[in-house]
């Protein structure tokens, strides 16, 4: 069979060349195409009609020689701790604490602990701006190279003797040991500040407008205030099977297709009474899955709690910046560099902008639905945050 080019007509070349260049860019992509589409797929077929996960009870079960004597994450001690960070300047016994506040660090974060300290995580700002019992806390492990760790050591040590904030165990800081973190939180928090009514955990270069959060939990109905777990929700995720991710699950972990529903690890919130749920299921499970959030899932599973999505708490995506987004912004994920640039534009200008009356709130639901509700592949806010 042969092929008479001087017939093709020229919008027939243009037609083959783009059916050419289309098979080939299949061609090339359709392997992982396949996998993320099929995996995604599958997943949530698993999650919602196979599987409720009552299997967490028996296949995580934590081993029992490992022991929990003194806190925190059992095998590890102490490196910096503050017992009465919960208590009452006066010395009066435990103090009414809102809101008990973790932020996840790595050692070499100063210039990022320094930033929130002095803007969304700073305490004063809370007692004496919103009348809100805040206590704020960095989270970290050792420097996990043994040549830098001593000098580190003793820096992280002086920047504790100036705030009093940071507490930290002794394993290594790596992205394989956040699990590590978030059981610290969680089992610090039950023991030195029982009475905190709600707990939050986020990431230091993740941006929160604690001025909103304030409000939305204080207007919590007394039903909605206890079993909280709310965040930007992931339902009916896979394991991650490329190993070239760092979020690479093997099977020898974790078997099946699906994870349980979980929040986003950059910033969630919990009522109290879940924090204590969440303190026992970590005793429970072995946490040998080291993607923390997920193994929030899981303990968050065997403890009968369900996560709830709020429209503005961000995923791992960056929220867009504009005045009507601030005024509902809860959290907003990838701001190491501008911290303080996006707090004077939320909080220190928050009157300035304002815009009462239906007016306002019809050019602001406007604003939002024009940068919300179009195509995009950011983890983020969705186009229902424009109306909620």
């Amino acid at each position: 069979m042969f092929i008479n080019f001087r017939r093709i007509h020229k919008c027939r070349w243009v037609q083959l060349l783009t059916t050419s260049l289309v098979l080939c860019v299949v061609m090339v992509c359709w392997e992982p195409l396949d996998h993320h589409v099929v995996s995604h797929v599958r997943s949530y077929a698993y999650r919602y009609l196979v599987n409720r996960f009552d299997f967490i009870n028996s296949s995580f079960v934590a081993r029992r020689d490992r022991g929990d004597a003194g806190g925190g994450t059992p095998g590890y001690s102490y490196l910096i701790d503050h017992p009465g960070k919960c208590d009452r300047a006066d010395g009066g016994g435990p103090d009414d604490v809102l809101l008990l506040l973790f932020v996840k660090s790595s050692p070499e974060n100063g210039a990022q602990r320094r930033a929130i300290r002095s803007t969304w995580g700073n305490e004063t700002y809370a007692r004496r701006r919103l009348d809100a019992g805040v206590r704020t806390l960095f989270v970290l492990g050792a420097h996990p190279d043994p040549l830098h760790r001593a000098w580190v050591q003793g820096e992280l040590r002086r920047e504790d003797r100036a705030y009093g904030d940071l507490i930290q165990q002794d394993f290594a800081d790596t992205f394989h040991n956040l699990t590590a973190k978030l059981v610290l939180q969680f089992r610090w928090g039950r023991r030195r500040c029982p009475q905190a009514r709600f707990v939050m955990s986020a990431d230091d270069d993740v941006f929160v407008h604690v001025a909103n959060l304030v409000r939305y939990l204080r207007a919590l109905p007394a039903d909605a205030a206890t079993g909280l777990w709310v965040g930007h929700v992931h339902r009916g995720a896979p394991p991650v099977r490329r190993q070239d991710s760092k979020y690479y699950v093997p099977r020898e972990l974790y078997p099946w297709p699906s994870y349980p529903d979980y929040t986003a690890g950059a910033g969630y919130v919990v009522s109290g009474d879940v924090a204590g749920k969440i303190y026992a299921a970590t005793l429970a499970l072995d946490a040998s899955v080291y993607i923390d959030d997920v193994f929030m899932g899981m303990c968050a599973s065997l403890a009968g709690v369900a996560p709830r999505d709020h429209a503005y708490f961000s995923g791992e995506g960056k929220a867009q910046l504009h005045p009507c987004i601030y005024d509902r912004m809860i959290t907003s994920h990838g701001h190491a560099a501008d911290m303080y640039a996006l707090w004077r534009a939320t909080v220190e200008r928050a009157e300035a902008r304002r815009t009462p009356g239906p007016l306002g709130d019809w050019y602001c639901t406007a604003a939002r639905a024009a940068l919300l509700c179009r195509p995009h592949f950011v983890d983020t806010y969705s186009c229902m945050a424009a109306f909620a």
